[in-house]
């Protein structure tokens, strides 16, 4: 079945928020609990789409100059409620996309 339109918009807003407040090097005190807040707000009672954000970007970004912010990111979206016995299946998910990118910008060349 087709994923919901709602909850693809859902996750774009988790990707947003979480991306905006990870940028910072260090994130706490009070801009923690902001952050946690706003992630909360958006996806209230869906820990399985703040799961699906966390392992993309877990998954997506290892390795890579960004993986620290992308790391900052997760646990935002894990402290903010995500379903963490989702997690592992959603970074093999990120994995395969990242690789699966890599390959078509390989045949780009």
């Amino acid at each position: 079945m087709a994923r919901a339109k709602t909850d693809r918009i859902i996750v774009a807003e988790i990707s947003g928020i979480a991306a905006r407040h990870a940028r910072q090097q260090q994130l706490t005190g009070p801009a923690r609990e902001t952050a946690i807040a706003e992630l909360a707000s958006v996806a209230p009672g869906r820990g399985d789409l703040l799961a699906e954000h966390a392992g993309i970007i877990i998954g997506a970004h290892e390795g890579a100059l960004d993986e620290a912010s992308a790391l900052r990111a997760a646990q935002l979206c894990i402290d903010a409620g995500a379903d963490v016995a989702q997690i592992p299946r959603w970074v093999a998910e990120g994995r395969r996309r990242a690789r699966d990118a890599k390959a078509r910008r390989s045949a780009n060349w």
